[in-house]
């Protein structure tokens, strides 16, 4: 079955839904129809629509900003608009950015996992499109790892950031399209006026390599589709002082530091015996990062390994490595401190709330290990899930 995004669908429209209006765009590169066409260029070069602004999440509208790096406006010389960044000075589009607009379209290619900020960023310009009354299109595209599966537990609303700014799970199982429906009506103080161009033939049981569709890097530490099936788990190595492998070919599929023995934790690893049956395998393995923690450093530590799709649980999966590199290297592991006394940890942040983090010291101070300290957690996240596959069913677009 053809899999068409919401993209391809407006092109083979001719852009009738937004013929002779005044346009801005939110996208980056790696929003592209089948032909591998930017969304940019295609609407740069429409006739019958007038491209007046463009918009970028994180990385920037270019998509080559590092993490977490400030990007500042400028104007495009193309299409002669103005480029707005909101990952800098501003989180939102300003009045003054929207003034001019007769609707905001948003094209960005989400992951599938919470931690991603763009949908995060989509929250914040349906915020300021219902306060300032410019209706928001959104061109979906299909969730990566599929629309099956939701897993993890809910963010704590204490610890909303653009990391995380309302309970939904660390795998939500939803397209970008379904959750900024669900957000705006359930979260939205001024719902904006969404319509959602939805894909065509795409399927919730649908995981990327099932649709046909050419695959673009969303950003620059996201370089191939393995990675996204990590970072659910992986992600959360970003709290704590190991490096989880940027500045490397294979950030989120590895993990280590200077202080490792990187053939003792594999060992370990594969002696506790709980990879396994969430479909996990681990290497011993060594680097040197480029870039991020340990930048120039050799590190040892493993890369873990996808044995078994159908069982690989990424959260549990990762989760444990933290657990059993913390129990190994006591005197050398650390969590990242808060930036401010009056902030959270971004480990807390990430995973929504500080319970786990205590867990993990508690349990491995009582000799405890992976496996013991994660069993306590199945029933608990399984209780989120459904509720959230309730609250989410009455948004869903796709059977």
């Amino acid at each position: 079955m053809t899999v068409l995004t919401g993209l391809d669908r407006l092109v083979r429209d001719d852009f009738a839904p937004l013929s002779g209006r005044r346009i801005g765009l939110l996208t980056n590169p790696s929003a592209v129809d089948r032909s591998l066409r930017s969304a940019y260029r295609l609407f740069a070069e429409a006739p019958n629509v007038t491209l007046a602004a463009l918009f970028g999440p994180e990385h920037g509208f270019s998509g080559t900003a590092a993490e977490g790096a400030e990007v500042g406006h400028a104007i495009d010389a193309r299409a002669g608009c103005p480029v707005y960044s909101l990952y800098g000075e501003t989180l939102r589009p300003t009045a003054d950015m929207l003034r001019d607009l007769d609707a905001l379209v948003v094209d960005l290619q989400d992951i599938g996992a919470r931690y991603y900020t763009y949908v995060w960023t989509v929250t914040h310009v349906l915020e300021a499109a219902g306060e300032h009354g410019v209706p928001v299109v959104m061109l979906d595209r299909p969730n990566p790892l599929g629309g099956a599966v939701v897993w993890g537990p809910l963010l704590e609303r204490s610890h909303a950031s653009l990391v995380g700014r309302f309970p939904v799970p660390v795998r939500h199982g939803l397209t970008i399209g379904e959750l900024a429906r669900l957000i705006n009506a359930l979260w939205n103080s001024a719902p904006a006026a969404l319509d959602v161009i939805a894909c065509e033939g795409w399927r919730r049981a649908m995981t990327w390599d099932g649709t046909g569709l050419p695959w673009v890097p969303p950003s620059p530490n996201m370089p191939q589709l393995s990675t996204l099936w990590h970072y659910p788990g992986s992600c959360l190595v970003e709290g704590t002082a190991l490096s989880e492998g940027r500045g490397t070919a294979l950030p989120f599929e590895i993990v280590g530091a200077p202080w490792i023995d990187a053939d003792a934790l594999a060992d370990r690893l594969h002696a506790e015996g709980w990879g396994a049956p969430l479909g996990a395998g681990f290497r011993p393995h060594r680097f040197a990062p480029l870039a991020g923690k340990w930048a120039g450093e050799e590190c040892q530590g493993v890369q873990v390994h996808i044995l078994d799709r159908a069982r690989w649980r990424p959260l549990e999966a990762w989760l444990g490595v933290i657990i059993t590199i913390r129990a190994m290297y006591p005197d050398q592991f650390a969590w990242l401190p808060p930036s401010d006394p009056e902030s959270v940890y971004h480990f807390d942040r990430l995973l929504g709330g500080p319970w786990m983090r205590k867990e993990i010291e508690a349990g491995v101070a009582a000799g405890q290990g992976a496996a013991a300290i994660l069993g306590r957690f199945g029933a608990e996240w399984l209780d989120d899930a459904r509720a959230f596959e309730g609250q989410r069913a009455p948004y869903l677009l796709y059977a």
